[in-house]
Protein backbone atom coordinates (compact mmCIF):
# COMPACT_ATOMS: atom_id res chain seq x y z
CA UNK A 1 0.00 0.00 0.00
CA UNK A 2 1.29 3.16 -1.12
CA UNK A 3 0.65 6.25 0.87
CA UNK A 4 -0.32 9.33 -0.87
CA UNK A 5 0.03 12.80 0.64
CA UNK A 6 -2.91 15.02 0.44
CA UNK A 7 -0.98 17.79 -1.45
CA UNK A 8 -0.20 14.81 -4.33
CA UNK A 9 -3.60 14.05 -5.28
CA UNK A 10 -4.17 17.49 -7.00
CA UNK A 11 -2.65 16.82 -10.07
CA UNK A 12 -2.69 20.73 -11.25
CA UNK A 13 -0.70 21.61 -7.91
CA UNK A 14 -3.74 24.57 -7.29
CA UNK A 15 -3.55 26.20 -10.69
CA UNK A 16 -7.19 25.28 -11.40
CA UNK A 17 -10.18 26.90 -9.40
CA UNK A 18 -10.69 23.34 -8.28
CA UNK A 19 -8.07 20.30 -7.47
CA UNK A 20 -7.99 17.65 -10.35
CA UNK A 21 -7.81 14.83 -7.98
CA UNK A 22 -5.72 11.82 -8.73
CA UNK A 23 -7.44 8.03 -8.30
CA UNK A 24 -6.44 6.12 -5.18
CA UNK A 25 -2.78 5.28 -4.48
CA UNK A 26 -1.60 6.56 -7.85
CA UNK A 27 1.05 9.10 -7.08
CA UNK A 28 1.20 12.09 -9.77
CA UNK A 29 4.90 11.14 -9.83
CA UNK A 30 3.79 8.10 -11.77
CA UNK A 31 2.30 10.10 -14.33
CA UNK A 32 3.92 11.49 -17.33
CA UNK A 33 6.20 14.12 -17.21
CA UNK A 34 4.66 17.12 -18.35
CA UNK A 35 4.22 20.55 -17.06
CA UNK A 36 0.74 21.65 -16.18
CA UNK A 37 -0.49 24.68 -17.67
CA UNK A 38 -4.77 25.83 -17.03
CA UNK A 39 -4.28 27.63 -20.18
CA UNK A 40 -2.86 27.60 -23.66
CA UNK A 41 0.78 28.85 -24.16
CA UNK A 42 2.54 30.13 -27.15
CA UNK A 43 4.73 27.65 -29.27
CA UNK A 44 6.55 27.22 -31.85
CA UNK A 45 5.13 28.74 -35.02
CA UNK A 46 2.54 30.44 -33.25
CA UNK A 47 2.50 34.00 -34.28
CA UNK A 48 -0.09 35.56 -31.64
CA UNK A 49 0.07 35.40 -27.77
CA UNK A 50 -3.07 33.04 -27.19
CA UNK A 51 -3.88 35.39 -23.81
CA UNK A 52 -2.96 38.91 -24.83
CA UNK A 53 -5.62 41.44 -25.60
CA UNK A 54 -6.69 41.69 -29.10
CA UNK A 55 -9.89 41.43 -29.48
CA UNK A 56 -12.34 45.02 -28.75
CA UNK A 57 -14.83 44.77 -26.13
CA UNK A 58 -18.32 45.02 -26.37
CA UNK A 59 -20.01 48.59 -25.01
CA UNK A 60 -22.44 47.24 -22.97
CA UNK A 61 -22.89 49.26 -19.80
CA UNK A 62 -25.07 46.55 -17.75
CA UNK A 63 -24.34 43.76 -14.99
CA UNK A 64 -24.83 41.37 -17.94
CA UNK A 65 -25.08 41.19 -21.52
CA UNK A 66 -28.68 41.12 -23.48
CA UNK A 67 -27.79 38.80 -26.56
CA UNK A 68 -30.40 40.75 -28.76
CA UNK A 69 -27.48 43.89 -28.61
CA UNK A 70 -24.13 42.50 -27.36
CA UNK A 71 -21.96 42.66 -30.10
CA UNK A 72 -20.10 39.61 -28.61
CA UNK A 73 -23.05 37.45 -28.38
CA UNK A 74 -24.23 39.06 -32.08
CA UNK A 75 -20.99 37.98 -34.16
CA UNK A 76 -22.09 34.81 -34.79
CA UNK A 77 -25.50 34.24 -32.48
CA UNK A 78 -24.11 31.49 -30.26
CA UNK A 79 -24.18 31.60 -26.95
CA UNK A 80 -24.90 30.34 -23.07
CA UNK A 81 -27.91 30.61 -21.18
CA UNK A 82 -28.92 31.91 -18.07
CA UNK A 83 -27.49 28.54 -16.05
CA UNK A 84 -23.89 28.69 -18.27
CA UNK A 85 -24.85 25.93 -20.49
CA UNK A 86 -24.41 26.34 -24.45
CA UNK A 87 -27.48 27.17 -26.05
CA UNK A 88 -28.58 24.95 -28.53
CA UNK A 89 -26.59 22.13 -27.50
CA UNK A 90 -29.53 19.29 -28.33
CA UNK A 91 -30.46 19.90 -32.11
CA UNK A 92 -26.33 20.33 -33.28
CA UNK A 93 -26.70 16.55 -33.91
CA UNK A 94 -23.57 15.89 -36.19
CA UNK A 95 -23.44 19.56 -38.33
CA UNK A 96 -20.76 21.55 -37.24
CA UNK A 97 -21.12 24.30 -34.87
CA UNK A 98 -20.51 28.35 -34.89
CA UNK A 99 -17.57 29.60 -32.74
CA UNK A 100 -18.20 31.30 -29.75
CA UNK A 101 -17.32 34.86 -28.76
CA UNK A 102 -16.68 35.63 -24.81
CA UNK A 103 -16.75 38.58 -23.60
CA UNK A 104 -13.51 39.74 -22.46
CA UNK A 105 -11.54 42.27 -19.99
CA UNK A 106 -12.44 45.15 -22.38
CA UNK A 107 -16.19 44.37 -22.30
CA UNK A 108 -18.05 47.19 -20.42
CA UNK A 109 -20.44 44.38 -18.83
CA UNK A 110 -19.46 42.78 -15.41
CA UNK A 111 -17.78 39.98 -14.60
CA UNK A 112 -20.73 38.03 -13.60
CA UNK A 113 -22.08 38.26 -16.82
CA UNK A 114 -23.85 35.50 -18.64
CA UNK A 115 -21.14 35.22 -21.73
CA UNK A 116 -18.10 34.81 -19.15
CA UNK A 117 -17.81 31.11 -18.51
CA UNK A 118 -14.84 28.76 -20.31
CA UNK A 119 -12.72 32.18 -19.44
CA UNK A 120 -13.58 31.30 -15.49
CA UNK A 121 -11.80 27.81 -15.87
CA UNK A 122 -12.50 24.90 -14.48
CA UNK A 123 -15.15 24.64 -11.90
CA UNK A 124 -16.40 20.66 -11.69
CA UNK A 125 -13.96 18.20 -9.90
CA UNK A 126 -12.69 15.57 -12.15
CA UNK A 127 -10.50 12.62 -11.43
CA UNK A 128 -7.84 11.33 -13.76
CA UNK A 129 -7.31 7.75 -13.30
CA UNK A 130 -5.31 4.72 -15.06
CA UNK A 131 -7.76 2.63 -17.56
CA UNK A 132 -7.53 -0.75 -18.30
CA UNK A 133 -6.25 -0.73 -21.94
CA UNK A 134 -6.50 3.22 -23.01
CA UNK A 135 -3.75 4.42 -20.69
CA UNK A 136 -4.78 7.35 -18.32
CA UNK A 137 -8.63 8.53 -18.45
CA UNK A 138 -10.61 11.31 -17.04
CA UNK A 139 -14.09 10.73 -14.78
CA UNK A 140 -16.25 13.49 -13.46
CA UNK A 141 -16.75 12.98 -9.85
CA UNK A 142 -20.32 14.93 -9.83
CA UNK A 143 -23.16 14.78 -11.99
CA UNK A 144 -22.61 17.00 -14.91
CA UNK A 145 -25.62 18.33 -16.86
CA UNK A 146 -25.83 18.74 -20.93
CA UNK A 147 -24.25 21.95 -22.72
CA UNK A 148 -22.31 22.57 -19.60
CA UNK A 149 -18.70 23.47 -19.77
CA UNK A 150 -16.48 20.90 -18.45
CA UNK A 151 -12.81 21.58 -19.30
CA UNK A 152 -10.42 23.16 -21.89
CA UNK A 153 -8.40 21.09 -23.84
CA UNK A 154 -5.16 23.65 -23.24
CA UNK A 155 -1.59 23.05 -24.80
CA UNK A 156 1.04 24.71 -26.79
CA UNK A 157 -0.20 26.46 -29.76
CA UNK A 158 1.82 25.81 -32.27
CA UNK A 159 2.25 26.67 -36.26
CA UNK A 160 1.19 23.89 -39.43
CA UNK A 161 5.02 23.47 -39.72
CA UNK A 162 5.99 22.45 -36.32
CA UNK A 163 2.84 20.06 -36.10
CA UNK A 164 4.72 18.12 -39.17
CA UNK A 165 7.56 18.22 -37.35
CA UNK A 166 6.45 16.88 -34.43
CA UNK A 167 3.99 13.98 -35.97
CA UNK A 168 6.86 12.97 -38.14
CA UNK A 169 9.15 12.68 -35.00
CA UNK A 170 6.32 10.56 -33.16
CA UNK A 171 7.53 6.40 -33.08
CA UNK A 172 4.81 3.63 -33.41
CA UNK A 173 4.42 3.69 -29.66
CA UNK A 174 4.22 7.13 -29.03
CA UNK A 175 0.57 9.12 -28.36
CA UNK A 176 -0.55 11.94 -30.73
CA UNK A 177 -1.48 14.34 -28.55
CA UNK A 178 -1.99 17.03 -31.34
CA UNK A 179 -5.38 18.34 -31.73
CA UNK A 180 -6.27 20.16 -35.54
CA UNK A 181 -9.12 22.75 -35.29
CA UNK A 182 -10.08 23.76 -38.92
CA UNK A 183 -12.83 26.70 -39.25
CA UNK A 184 -14.18 27.52 -42.47
CA UNK A 185 -16.35 30.36 -44.08
CA UNK A 186 -18.54 28.37 -46.62
CA UNK A 187 -15.83 26.35 -48.43
CA UNK A 188 -13.12 28.65 -47.79
CA UNK A 189 -10.81 27.95 -44.78
CA UNK A 190 -10.31 30.95 -42.66
CA UNK A 191 -7.83 29.60 -39.88
CA UNK A 192 -6.14 26.55 -38.21
CA UNK A 193 -5.02 25.94 -34.95
CA UNK A 194 -2.78 23.47 -33.74
CA UNK A 195 -2.82 22.61 -30.10
CA UNK A 196 -0.30 20.26 -28.94
CA UNK A 197 -0.45 19.54 -24.92
CA UNK A 198 2.39 16.72 -24.57
CA UNK A 199 4.65 18.52 -23.03
CA UNK A 200 2.85 21.62 -21.48
CA UNK A 201 -1.38 21.15 -20.70
CA UNK A 202 -4.19 20.64 -18.46
CA UNK A 203 -6.57 17.77 -17.67
CA UNK A 204 -7.76 17.70 -21.29
CA UNK A 205 -4.64 15.58 -21.99
CA UNK A 206 -5.61 12.77 -20.17
CA UNK A 207 -9.23 12.92 -22.26
CA UNK A 208 -9.78 9.53 -24.15
CA UNK A 209 -11.01 8.86 -27.60
CA UNK A 210 -14.53 7.15 -28.29
CA UNK A 211 -16.73 6.96 -31.09
CA UNK A 212 -19.64 7.53 -29.21
CA UNK A 213 -18.53 10.29 -27.12
CA UNK A 214 -20.06 12.08 -24.00
CA UNK A 215 -18.35 15.56 -24.53
CA UNK A 216 -17.62 17.93 -27.69
CA UNK A 217 -15.69 20.86 -28.50
CA UNK A 218 -16.24 23.96 -29.49
CA UNK A 219 -13.76 26.85 -29.84
CA UNK A 220 -14.18 29.84 -27.62
CA UNK A 221 -12.61 33.08 -28.11
CA UNK A 222 -12.18 35.39 -25.03
CA UNK A 223 -9.14 37.82 -25.06
CA UNK A 224 -7.34 36.56 -28.44
CA UNK A 225 -8.80 35.39 -32.02
CA UNK A 226 -6.31 31.99 -30.88
CA UNK A 227 -9.38 29.90 -29.92
CA UNK A 228 -9.48 27.74 -26.52
CA UNK A 229 -10.92 24.43 -27.53
CA UNK A 230 -13.73 24.36 -24.69
CA UNK A 231 -14.83 20.49 -24.22
CA UNK A 232 -19.21 20.66 -23.23
CA UNK A 233 -21.33 17.81 -22.30
CA UNK A 234 -23.19 16.12 -25.14
CA UNK A 235 -25.50 15.01 -22.53
CA UNK A 236 -26.46 14.99 -18.92
CA UNK A 237 -23.10 12.45 -17.30
CA UNK A 238 -23.38 10.47 -14.03
CA UNK A 239 -20.82 10.38 -11.34
CA UNK A 240 -17.65 8.20 -11.98
CA UNK A 241 -18.67 8.32 -15.52
CA UNK A 242 -15.64 8.41 -18.06
CA UNK A 243 -15.23 11.38 -19.82
CA UNK A 244 -14.63 11.39 -23.89
CA UNK A 245 -14.93 13.14 -26.75
CA UNK A 246 -14.42 12.03 -30.78
CA UNK A 247 -10.83 13.25 -31.42
CA UNK A 248 -12.06 13.27 -35.66
CA UNK A 249 -14.32 15.78 -34.33
CA UNK A 250 -17.39 13.73 -35.19
CA UNK A 251 -19.84 14.77 -32.77
CA UNK A 252 -20.72 18.51 -33.52
CA UNK A 253 -17.75 20.13 -33.07
CA UNK A 254 -15.19 22.17 -35.83
CA UNK A 255 -12.59 19.84 -36.42
CA UNK A 256 -11.74 18.68 -39.65
CA UNK A 257 -9.48 15.81 -39.79
CA UNK A 258 -9.35 12.75 -41.95
CA UNK A 259 -10.22 9.28 -39.90
CA UNK A 260 -8.16 5.82 -40.93
CA UNK A 261 -10.52 3.53 -40.74
CA UNK A 262 -9.54 0.77 -43.14
CA UNK A 263 -6.46 -1.97 -42.76
CA UNK A 264 -5.16 -3.52 -40.06
CA UNK A 265 -3.32 -1.84 -37.00
CA UNK A 266 0.28 -1.69 -37.20
CA UNK A 267 0.12 -0.36 -41.34
CA UNK A 268 1.61 2.47 -42.14
CA UNK A 269 -0.09 5.57 -42.68
CA UNK A 270 0.12 8.26 -45.15
CA UNK A 271 3.43 6.77 -46.61
CA UNK A 272 5.95 7.58 -43.21
CA UNK A 273 7.37 4.45 -41.87
CA UNK A 274 6.66 6.64 -38.18
CA UNK A 275 3.30 7.05 -37.91
CA UNK A 276 0.98 4.05 -37.60
CA UNK A 277 -3.07 3.64 -37.29
CA UNK A 278 -3.43 2.86 -33.51
CA UNK A 279 -6.26 0.69 -33.08
CA UNK A 280 -9.39 2.21 -30.96
CA UNK A 281 -10.37 0.45 -27.83
CA UNK A 282 -13.28 2.44 -26.81
CA UNK A 283 -15.80 -0.16 -26.64
CA UNK A 284 -18.46 1.73 -28.45
CA UNK A 285 -21.47 -0.24 -30.34
CA UNK A 286 -20.32 1.96 -33.57
CA UNK A 287 -16.37 1.79 -33.17
CA UNK A 288 -14.32 2.23 -36.30
CA UNK A 289 -11.99 0.01 -34.90
CA UNK A 290 -9.06 2.81 -35.12
CA UNK A 291 -8.14 5.89 -33.58
CA UNK A 292 -8.54 9.20 -35.91
CA UNK A 293 -5.26 10.75 -37.54
CA UNK A 294 -4.82 13.81 -39.40
CA UNK A 295 -2.55 12.67 -41.81
CA UNK A 296 -3.30 16.38 -43.81
CA UNK A 297 -0.21 18.22 -42.23
CA UNK A 298 1.98 15.05 -43.26
CA UNK A 299 1.61 15.88 -47.39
Amino acid sequence: MVEVKASDRDLCNGLENVPVFIEGNVNKDNYPAFQYSSENVQGPGCDIDPNEVILPGCLCRVHSCLTESCSCVQTYRQTYDSHGRLQDHRSMGNSYCRPLFECNILCGCSEACFNRVVQRGLGLKLCVYPTQYRGWGVRALEPISCGTFVCEYAGEVIGFEEARHRQLAQGPQDNNYIIAVREYAGQRLVTETFVDPAVVGNVGRFLNHSCQPNLFMVPVRVHSPVPRLALFAARDIGPQEELTFDYSGGFTNTLSVERLVQGDPGTEASGTDKLQRKPCHCGAENCVRFLPLDISVLN
